[in-house]
């Protein structure tokens, strides 16, 4: 049972990451990067400002005043998958920065069990091969500080490569732009513009190894599936403020309005659009300790009675700087308010400014 359990996963699999024109593709560079970010719930695209703006906004790496790295994570599935994620930005000059990230997010180790059986009807467990799905991000990120006052701009170029052991592998590239503006009162205005160009992703499917699975299932996945597939463009919009308080303490708060360009069961959904707000906050002391909260992903559940109900994902995060090191954590899905799963998120920062 668990040889045809772990067969049939291999089948769907394979069949699923082939799909031509599907709507969801690459959503693994969708799940975020950075414990502080996650712990306000990724309402942070008005106000990032550091190496992990080149994921939310990269138009904030231009606040960077040192080079700096930022490391990160997270495990999903009861630790079966991995998402871990790099990042380092440099400054060129005192109006522009670069930068460069990776994303993996995989599962390792895979049972391929597709030759468990020889051709005289003999189970060997010598056949059984391992194999992983990893799923891979790299960004290369510029920032430009427009002649215009508090006004940023950055783009972002990506390579997404997505391998399933033997069985099939992709390409895909993609742009996104992102704008931040400080208004002379403090309110800080973002705009992410992700995949604007449609990102695409070319599949090449191993036919030897494909034939392999073709009748793992009898009267199933007999046929290749499609080799191309699309990521549609999302946008987000993000307002903050920070305010401080004798001196010692700070107060974030953030809204995220996040945009996709389809009907689904977002709090807000029409047949152009659909929006998903999320607000999150950020309370610090001495600018050394930070407590954040947040709350998004809300949706509109279809219950087994025909009704609708309402479900988010709330989240928590701490973190602590010191110069020039920040550790932060984040728990999200607090009390199993939706269907997303919860998970632990761990990152470190680094200044390079604590080297000199």
């Amino acid at each position: 049972m668990k040889s045809y359990i772990t067969t049939v996963f291999l089948i769907v699999t394979v069949t699923l990451f082939g799909q031509t024109t599907r709507k969801y593709s690459n959503e693994f560079m969708n799940i975020g990067v950075d414990a502080a970010a996650l712990g306000m719930s990724s309402a942070v695209t008005s106000h990032t400002a550091d190496v992990n703006s080149g994921y939310w906004n990269p138009a904030g790496l231009v606040n960077l005043e040192d080079n700096q790295l930022s490391l990160m994570h997270s495990s999903y599935f009861a630790n079966i998958a991995n998402y871990d994620y790099v990042a380092f930005a440099k400054p060129i000059d005192d109006r522009s920065t670069m930068g460069i990230s990776l994303i993996r997010f995989a599962v390792d180790d895979i049972l391929d069990t597709t030759q468990l059986i020889d051709d005289q009807g003999n189970i060997n467990y010598d056949r059984i091969s391992l194999f992983s799905t990893a799923d891979y991000g790299l960004t290369f990120s510029y920032a430009r500080k427009l002649p215009v006052e508090g006004l940023n701009y950055g783009v972002n170029a990506k390579v997404i490569r997505r391998i399933i052991g033997d069985f099939a592998s992709s390409w895909g590239f993609g742009l996104d732009v992102g704008i931040q503006f400080e208004s002379k009162n403090k309110w800080r205005f973002g705009l992410m513009a992700r995949d604007i160009t449609t990102t695409f992703n070319a599949w090449n499917i191993n036919e030897d190894a494909f034939a392999k699975i073709q009748n793992a299932v009898e009267g199933q996945n007999q046929e290749l599936p499609e080799t191309t597939e699309i990521t549609i463009p999302k946008l987000q919009i993000g307002i903050s403020k920070l305010m401080t308080f004798n001196y010692d303490y700070s107060f974030l708060a953030a809204l995220n309005l996040n945009v996709r360009f389809e009907e689904n069961n977002d709090v807000f959904s029409s047949s152009f659009a659909s929006i998903n707000p999320a607000l999150g906050f950020e309370f610090g002391y001495i600018d050394m300790i930070y407590l954040r909260t947040g709350v998004g992903n809300f949706q509109n559940e279809l219950q087994i009675d025909n009704t609708d109900q309402l479900s988010f994902q709330p989240s928590f995060g701490v973190g602590f700087k010191y110069n020039g090191i920040q550790v932060d954590y984040a728990f999200t899905d607090i009390g199993d308010q939706s269907v997303a799963l919860y998970s632990n998120v761990f990152s470190l920062k680094l200044d390079f400014s604590i080297f000199r």
